[in-house]
């Protein structure tokens, strides 16, 4: 979230850390479904770093557009840490990114569980290090909204470049 109201907002700085450090971006999401690229490309000149996105909303689009492993969304379903892990390490390699952000979540207004209750996301971030140097990485993020179907959606977005600018 901002920290003043006069901040810009977060896919501006996110912007300009990724062209400061000549980085570059794909999205994969499912529960967003295509806010996280919408709010990327509300940015002039987002075509610097953001390369792509992949609204892979059912199994079979996780599967085979992202390399999501049968066994993982067998075991833990679409909205879980290893498929979020999955889905961003899977659009980082596809797209031959810096940066991989997956979302898969519950926005609602029904889905939801005890464990998993509507409003509940998991966002992963990939880093792909130069080849050999053991520097890549993917770091996953649990996160619980209130709010109807949209604001779900909007708070989800958001959060997930919010969590992409703290590792940038």
């Amino acid at each position: 979230m901002r920290e003043y109201a006069d901040d810009p907002p977060v896919e501006e700085r996110l912007g300009d850390a990724l062209r400061e450090s000549d980085a570059t971006l794909a999205v994969a999401e499912s529960c967003t479904g295509g806010l996280v690229g919408s709010l990327l490309t509300d940015v002039p000149g987002s075509s610097d770093y953001f390369d792509r996105g992949l609204v892979t909303y059912s199994y079979d689009a996780k599967l085979r557009e992202l390399g999501v492993s049968r066994e993982a969304l067998d075991e833990h379903g679409a909205v879980s840490e290893p498929v979020a892990r999955e889905m961003a390490r899977g659009v980082r390699d596809a797209a031959g990114t810096t940066w991989g952000v997956s979302t898969t979540g519950i926005a609602g207004p029904t889905g939801g569980s005890d464990d998993k209750p509507v409003g509940t996301v998991f966002v992963g971030v990939a880093y792909a290090g130069a080849w050999g140097t053991g520097e890549s990485y993917a770091t996953v993020s649990r996160h619980e909204f209130d709010g109807d179907r949209r604001e779900i959606k909007e708070q989800i977005a958001r959060k997930a470049l919010e969590d992409l600018l703290s590792e940038v």
